[in-house]
């Protein structure tokens, strides 16, 4: 189609414009029959059941995280008191070292000196091994055994009420729902059922993130706890292992000798 030279061809789409219907606002069809008034309240209502699912949605998923720390706090602690455990084996190896070395320093003096082995002779008692003893398991401390077993009894409930291991129940709850404006509350909840059935969901979900995040601390505390006493543990390891490095220089010095 040929336009003459004083043509705008961008005027059709304004004209096209002009025969577009123009939006009412509220996502509503303008021939419902309601007015103007009615539609804004409708629309409002709609946006408070929406407000409310995102409301429910988040506290689900707040939840789902809660349950992923606390999960991974339980780990962080059964893997320190496995650490506790080796330690513990280690502390006893030592010692038994520092025995056998006693030991080896009394044969050795008995070697270097004839006079030296008639009086170990005579003197020594007969050499009595001590009973060996029953491995016993490691005890973590007192603050984060309780914080273990607090959250241990809470992993099946959690388990359930985690939104990635459950179908949740919305049938009938959104944007399509109606709010009883001007109703009055039952038991400080909306009379709406869906809208109370949210605010219901929500006061319980806060009330499992609140138990959830002081038994984080309770865990927090206890393995800080936990830490701070093998730090000691440890320390008093390398003082014996430095201590035992001497002694088995000093005995490889006397062999050479001899």
């Amino acid at each position: 189609m040929a336009y003459p030279k004083s043509h705008n061809p961008f005027a059709d789409d304004d004209d096209e414009e002009d025969f577009k219907p123009k939006s009412r606002g509220f996502d509503d069809d303008p021939d419902d029959g309601l007015t103007e008034a009615q539609r804004r309240q409708r629309y409002l209502q709609q946006e408070v059941m929406r407000t409310a699912q995102s409301a429910v949605d988040s506290s689900h998923r707040s939840l789902g995280l809660i349950y992923e720390s606390e999960k991974m706090g339980v780990e962080t602690a059964e893997e320190l008191v496995r650490q506790g455990e080796v330690l513990k084996r280690t502390d006893k190896m030592l010692d038994n070292m520092d025995q056998d070395l006693k030991t080896s320093q009394k044969h050795i003096n008995s070697i270097k000196s004839v006079w030296g082995g008639l009086v170990n002779y005579f003197k020594s008692k007969p050499e009595t091994k001590p009973p060996a003893e029953e491995p016993t398991t490691y005890q973590a401390n007192e603050r984060l055994q309780s914080a273990l077993s607090n959250s241990r009894e809470y992993e099946d409930k959690y388990q359930a009420s985690h939104p990635n291991l459950r179908k949740l129940e919305t049938s009938g709850f959104g944007a399509s729902s109606s709010v009883d404006g001007g109703l009055p509350r039952q038991n400080g909840y909306p009379k709406n059922q869906h809208l109370r059935e949210a605010h219901q969901t929500l006061d319980k979900n806060l009330d499992e993130m609140c138990g959830g995040l002081q038994r984080l601390k309770n865990l927090g505390l206890g393995l800080q706890s936990e830490i701070d006493s093998q730090d000691d543990s440890i320390g008093s390891l390398l003082s014996k292992v430095d201590m035992m490095d001497g002694k088995i220089s000093n005995t490889n010095q006397q062999l050479k000798k001899l």
